[in-house]
């Protein structure tokens, strides 16, 4: 299978993050941000993730990629969901964007290979993210508004090697989230959570993102 990805993309770290628990081999190709030829000519329209499963045929939305790749061989997500731990990921995404958007641009990243790429995407997030250095200033606000999130979180970590624990989807919930938004220097999660994400990390074998 072959995964059209960006590197920071976390819905692409979804099925990512479920390949590597099944150790099932994934071929990760890195779409350059302003290669949207490449998206169309297999799905007709530029998305991100494509997962191009070993038939040939591609498929969209990573919840099902996730799936398709669970399903194959013995289940590893068999955990149970907590609807604390979706709560938790909802609030988390109202404010992580505001702390990784205006970062992405600046990281030396395989999507970003090339100026035209990174203008890209800067142009592309222009509409929804107008000030990009703006929002980098308020940092300290953002993450004032992170870290209760981060420690609602930190009380519901059951274990370092699953937050219910036991693998289940709400792994490929949180831990995409905890990786993009530890792009920003010097941010330091509560104890339990950095257990967590560490211990996940290392078990993944994915480096983390560079930090700004």
């Amino acid at each position: 299978m072959k995964l059209l990805m960006f590197e920071h993309c976390s819905l692409c770290f979804r099925v990512r993050m479920a390949a590597r628990l099944k150790d099932i081999p994934l071929v990760e190709q890195v779409v350059e941000d302003d290669d949207s030829a490449v998206m169309v000519d297999l799905v007709g329209r530029r998305v991100i993730p494509i997962l191009v499963r070993d038939d040939g045929t591609p498929m969209l939305e990573s919840w099902d990629m996730v799936n398709y790749i669970d399903a194959i061989g013995t289940p590893v997500l068999t955990g149970p969901e907590r609807p604390e731990i979706a709560k938790i990921a909802e609030q988390l995404l109202e404010v992580t964007p505001y702390l990784t958007m205006p970062r992405y641009g600046l990281l030396p990243l395989p999507e970003f290979r090339t100026r035209a790429a990174r203008d890209h995407f800067l142009v592309r997030k222009r509409d929804a993210y107008p000030d990009m250095q703006a929002l980098r200033a308020r940092t300290r606000d953002y993450l004032s508004r992170l870290m209760p999130i981060l420690d609602d979180l930190a009380a519901n970590v059951q274990s370092p090697t699953a937050i219910n624990g036991t693998l289940s989807r709400d792994d490929i919930r949180i831990l995409p989230l905890l990786r993009s938004v530890a792009v920003v220097e010097g941010l330091e999660f509560p104890g339990p959570v950095d257990a967590y994400f560490a211990t996940m990390m290392a078990q993944l074998q994915i480096p983390p993102l560079p930090t700004v």
